[in-house]
């Protein structure tokens, strides 16, 4: 018996050496195989027995604290009309692992390992907002520390819902939010918290691609704890990232070109109102903003929503150049010489030619028309040279007469003269003139008449286009002045 129990011990002793040899080699720890056979062995070391799919705790009552950050890089595109915002974002993430650990002196003093992030347990902690997966580049590994601390950091293209308020576009800040929060475990197996302090977080833009058309003002951080049905509680960290428009652009493309028609609006009221160059000029400034609208329809942001205020203010500016059309025309209808145009009533004359000029500081009347001043005195010399010809033959005629008839009866006194002949009728040659004469007078009377007419009418539409001219001015001027304290308050804030 004492035989084979030698043999059988000598054959347990082989074979466990030949194992232990195999181990050796499989290990890698011959010379040559393997450059760094120290990480090889901690490996090993780790995942020996490691279930990646439990929490990674002894003590299953304690909270596996998970300490999460968050770093904009970019914002890549903020679509407006589906309120979708698209970012690119470093996020780390940090928790302590109880069974990833070991003492650094076993391993020639190494404290930190990357190993596959596939073999260690990762939480599901996801983003709440997330509509859309983005192309975020693969980092296969996680770093491990001889404490147990494993680190997760990766960059993440990030397409997010957010509420985007479009009103003072292009002066527009936006509030979008990103959520994190374990999409399974309770707040009593995984619990988060912040890497960072939140005044760190806030105005860190060390990262960030400061050259696009967005700027990134800060990163606030909320955390809270709630409840789906008051029974289970859940943690969350909710990052607010605060972003602004920069309006340069929008500004030099959008409102200047519309400002500019505006002031070329306003002077072509220095047009004469009874020309009708001022109608033509409206016009072509209407037309000219109507192409200008259509071709800045497709910079403005679109939502079923709401419309920004510079669409209203556009909107705004077209009606106002409408209104200045129409009361061109009103004018230039007003002033038009017409020979059967009625006469002003004595209630317009009242309150437009003589209470509205001291109301309004505007100049008097009589200074208004100088050539129509000017062609009723050429009409009032032309009738008084006309009516001093036509009665000339007919005053010397009769003088004439006068001064025949007195000789003739002094002569037929003292006997001296021919006997008196009978009076002849006047001839028609001078009935022919007397009507024409009279034909002539009528005629400037009743041109005159017509011209002082228009002339009222001139005078009415001079007060009435200075009067809506500063009434449109006025307009003008106070909406300009609103929208820009608007938008200069929103650029600030």
């Amino acid at each position: 018996m004492r035989p084979s129990a030698a043999w059988t011990a000598l054959v347990f002793l082989l074979v466990r050496g030949a194992s232990r040899g195999c181990t050796v080699k499989k290990l890698g720890s011959g010379p040559g195989r393997f450059a760094n056979a120290t990480l090889v062995r901690l490996s090993e070391f780790l995942s020996a027995g490691y279930k990646k799919g439990v929490r990674p705790v002894k003590d299953w009552r304690t909270s596996t604290l998970v300490a999460i950050d968050l770093m904009v890089y970019s914002i890549l595109n903020v679509d407006e009309k589906n309120q979708v915002l698209t970012t690119y974002v470093w996020y780390r993430q940090a928790w302590t692992d109880e069974f990833l650990v070991w003492n650094p002196e076993d391993f020639d003093e190494v404290k930190q390992v990357s190993i596959p992030t596939a073999n260690v347990w990762v939480p599901d902690i996801l983003i709440n907002e997330f509509v859309d997966v983005g192309k975020s580049p693969d980092i296969p590994y996680v770093y491990v520390t001889h404490g147990g601390l494993v680190r997760n950091y990766k960059p993440i293209q990030v397409v997010t819902a957010c509420t985007l308020n479009i009103y003072n576009f292009p002066f527009d800040v936006q509030k979008c939010s990103l959520t994190f929060q374990s999409w399974l475990h309770t707040i009593d197996d995984i619990n988060i918290t912040l890497m960072r302090s939140p005044e760190e977080l806030r105005e860190d833009k060390s990262v960030f691609m400061n050259q696009g058309e967005w700027e990134l003002l800060h990163i606030l951080s909320d955390y809270k704890i709630f409840s789906v049905d008051n029974d289970d509680y859940y943690a969350e960290m909710k990052f607010h990232v605060v972003i602004r428009r920069r309006p340069l652009f929008y500004t030099v493309n959008l409102l200047l070109p519309s400002i500019f028609l505006m002031v070329m609006d306003i002077v072509g009221f220095y047009l004469p109102p009874d020309s009708g160059e001022r109608v033509s000029f409206k016009i072509t400034l209407l037309l000219g903003y109507s192409v200008f609208l259509i071709i800045v329809s497709d910079t403005l942001p679109a939502t079923a929503i709401g419309t920004p205020l510079i669409g209203v203010y556009f909107v705004v500016c077209m009606a106002l150049l409408v209104i200045s059309l129409t009361e061109t025309v009103l004018i230039v209808r007003l002033v038009h010489k017409q020979d059967l145009q009625p006469p002003v009533p004595q209630w317009v004359k009242y309150v437009v030619l003589e209470r509205a000029p001291v109301l309004f500081c505007i100049h008097k009347k009589h200074s208004l028309c100088p050539t129509l001043s000017s062609q009723g005195t050429d009409v009032e010399h032309y009738k008084d040279n006309n009516y001093g010809t036509a009665q000339c033959p007919l005053h010397h005629t009769c003088e004439t007469g006068r001064r025949l008839s007195h000789h003739d009866r002094e002569g037929r006194l003292l006997g001296l003269g021919p006997p008196v002949p009978s009076r002849d009728p006047a001839p028609p040659v001078m009935d022919s003139i007397l009507r024409e004469v009279t034909a002539i007078r009528h005629f400037l009377e009743k041109r005159d008449r017509c011209r002082e007419v228009a002339k009222e009418w001139l005078q009415v539409g001079y007060v009435l286009d200075v009067l809506l001219f500063r009434v449109y001015l006025v307009a003008v001027v106070a909406y300009s002045i609103t929208l820009g304290t608007l938008w200069s308050v929103w650029q600030v804030a």
